[in-house]
This record gives structure tokens, C-alpha cells and sequence, in this order.
């Protein structure tokens, strides 16, 4: 890849860009009374023919949070002595610091933010936005590095917890805003649209698609909220792809639909049991989920639904079934098109691939095939 793609998160100092900085008025303003989630937009308003965004900005701000993550002398000492160079000359370095951001997702303060924010930090401090400013020093309480996707948690209760949207129902040319804490500058939201879905960044890592918007990120934005226009969030902004460090219009998201998989892992098991992805290969942590079919390659979808006459324009063709594997216990058979999986509408093999490998061994999945001219569901339990 001839374009450079920045990490979007800690420590980069650079020229200062101003885009539309919020303020709130009220602490709790945008905090439900009944539930303690923040309210959403009831519908995207337009003010003279103009798309108006502030009702989401409004709802998902007050979840956003500023984070410090810094290493200790001790453990910057210990990195200086693994370097041979530095160990040999007697170089001693400086601790790491960094900032980026962070959404609030429970009332009792689970944070999700990006790995690459916190990875190598002894103490991490979590500031809330204005009016509130309450600071907190937070525990990470697991990261993933594959998905770049790290939890932390806060001693807090009622917080101001961001309502989640569907990024699997996010169409191309659809509103978004990105919130997050660009260059230490204070809380800042911008908007822009979804340009792309399913966006591979990393040739090391076949695990992740990202959402692709043009909303405006830049250092420090790592690990802030991508909302939709209600202020639901859809997505971890992470990256941006760039020649010079700084937002040059691609910026990409996590989608809400991975992070929710990984997050919920990594609360209850304290890691993650996606596979992680090493030298192009999977390197399982746990066991890899398996469907147990052979696919058609999409870019012969059309011949073989043509040849077959399966009367269909997209999905998944089934070559073949594993014997014994849950494909075949589920009741997929050969020629079987996969259409949908958990309600989600199935367009080419990478989406089917995202959704088993974003999955565990063991978790059932309701697969909808069309067969013999209409559709058919089936409960698929994965096996590894």
C-alpha cells in the first residue's frame, strides 16, 4: 500500500485544526432519567433544506472521553536494557505518554477505546467531557491487539452510557459524525458520510473491515465514537489513511458490530476469543470457529448461478460441505446460496467470512439459504 496509514491515537503533536468544538450546557442534559443512557435524536431535522446534526451530536457527546495513558520510568528503563543498542551505551529513554479518546458504553464505566491508545501504559486517566470534567484513573481490563480494541474501567455509576446503533444496516452515502479529542484540543465533532463498507487497511490483518467515512479525524481522535445521525454509535474511529499525519479526507471505524463481540469478551473472559492474526495466517488465541462448507469464489457468483439456474443475484453459493462439520449437521447442502446470517444480508464471501470469524466455537447461527426457488433457516452451531 503506497498510501500511509496512521494510527489515529497518542501523543502526535501537530498544527492546530479547529472543527466545531461542542459545549454543553447542562451535566446531565442528554442523560436519560429513567435508564441513565444518553437520549437520541427522535429523527434527522433539516433547517432550510440543510441536513441538521446537532440532535445527535447532543446524544452521543456527553459519552465521549479523553484519555492519558502513560508509561512508567520502571518500565521505559526495562525497554532501554532489552535494546541492545541502547542497553550497550547506557541510553536511558523516557517514559511513553499518549492521549485519545474513548466511549463511555455502561453506566458503572466500561470505556471501549483502541488498543494502540493504551498498549503500553502503567496508569491511564479518563477525563468526561465538559461541563462535567470529572477525571478517573482507569484499569484496562483487557485489549485485543488484532481488532485494535481495548476495554477499561472507571468506580463510577450512572454515567452518561452511549445507545448503540446496527453498523451491519449503515448504508453507503448515510450521515455519521466522528467525536473524539483531536490534538489534546477538547471535544470536538465533525461530519461527514459513509464512503465505503468492508474496507480492508491492513494486508497483516484479514480480520477487520472497516467502515470508511470522510469525516474529519485526526491525532487523538483513536478510540472515539462514529454515531449515526440519532447518536447512535456504529463504529471505533482507528485510522486514517494519510501522507502527512494528519486527516487528507479517508478515516476509518471499527463497526459497533465487531466491537460489541470483542468488548463482551474481554469483559467477561478478560480477553478476547477472536482469532488474532499473525504473517498473513490465523494464530488461534482459543479455538477458531469453523462453518464447514467450500464457497464459489464471488467473481464467478454469476456464472455459476446462471449454469445452475438458481434464479438469484447475490450470496453465497455452497460448493461443497465438510463432512461432519456443522454446515452439514445444520442442514446446508451443496447449492445451497446463503443469503442472510442472523438476520444480516450476506453479499460475498468476505462478509460470510467476517461473521464466523468474529464469532466462537459453539455459538448457534441462524442461516438463511435459498433453495429449490425460496428461502429456507436453519440453526447452524459453529465447531472448531
Amino acid at each position: 500500500m503506497k498510501n500511509i496509514l496512521s494510527l489515529i491515537g497518542a501523543g502526535l503533536i501537530g498544527g492546530l485544526i479547529v472543527v466545531g468544538a461542542t459545549k454543553l450546557t447542562n451535566r446531565n442534559e442528554n442523560v436519560s432519567p429513567h435508564n441513565g443512557y444518553a437520549k437520541l435524536a427522535s429523527e434527522t431535522t433539516t433547517i432550510g433544506g440543510v441536513v441538521d446534526l446537532s440532535q445527535g451530536a447532543q446524544a452521543a457527546t456527553p459519552s465521549v472521553v479523553y484519555i492519558e495513558a502513560s508509561e512508567s520510568a520502571q518500565n521505559a528503563n526495562r525497554r532501554a536494557q532489552q535494546d541492545p543498542f541502547l542497553g550497550f551505551f547506557g541510553f536511558r529513554m523516557g517514559p511513553k505518554k499518549g492521549t485519545g479518546s474513548g466511549v463511555i458504553i455502561s453506566q458503572d464505566g466500561y470505556i471501549v477505546t483502541n488498543n494502540h491508545v493504551v498498549d503500553f501504559a502503567d496508569e491511564v486517566k479518563v477525563t468526561l467531557p465538559a461541563p462535567d470534567n470529572r477525571v478517573f484513573t482507569a484499569k484496562v481490563v483487557g485489549t485485543d491487539e488484532s481488532s485494535d480494541l481495548a476495554v477499561l474501567k472507571v468506580n463510577g455509576s450512572g454515567l452518561p452510557a452511549i445507545q448503540k446503533g446496527n453498523s451491519d444496516n449503515l448504508k453507503i452515502g448515510e450521515w455519521v459524525l466522528a467525536i473524539g479529542n483531536p490534538y489534546d484540543i477538547g471535544t470536538t465533532v465533525t461530519a461527514g458520510i459513509i464512503s465505503a463498507k468492508d474496507r480492508k487497511i491492513r494486508e497483516d490483518n484479514p480480520l477487520q473491515d472497516f467502515i470508511q467515512t470522510d469525516a474529519v479525524v485526526n491525532p487523538g481522535n483513536s478510540g472515539g465514537a462514529l454515531v449515526d445521525a440519532q447518536g447512535r454509535l456504529v463504529g471505533i474511529n482507528t485510522a486514517i489513511q494519510t501522507h502527512t499525519g494528519s486527516y487528507e479526507g479517508y478515516s476509518f471505524a471499527i463497526p459497533v458490530s465487531l466491537m460489541n463481540k470483542v468488548t463482551e469478551d474481554i469483559i467477561k473472559y478478560g480477553k478476547s476469543s477472536r482469532p488474532q492474526a499473525q504473517n498473513n495466517n490465523f494464530a488461534p488465541n482459543g479455538k477458531r470457529p469453523r462453518l464447514g462448507i467450500e464457497m464459489v469464489p464471488d467473481q464467478f457468483f454469476q456464472e455459476e448461478a446462471k449454469e445452475k439456474d438458481l434464479n438469484i443475484s447475490s450470496g453465497v453459493i455452497v460448493a461443497n460441505v465438510v463432512d461432519g462439520g456443522a454446515a452439514q449437521y445444520g442442514g446446508i447442502l451443496p447449492n445451497d446460496v446463503i443469503v442472510k446470517i442472523n438476520g444480516s444480508a450476506i453479499r460475498s464471501t468476505e462478509e460470510l467470512k467476517n461473521i464466523v470469524s468474529n464469532s466462537k466455537a459453539g455459538d448457534v447461527l441462524k442461516v438463511t439459504v435459498f433453495r429449490d426457488g425460496r428461502t429456507k433457516e436453519l440453526t447452524v452451531a459453529l465447531k472448531a
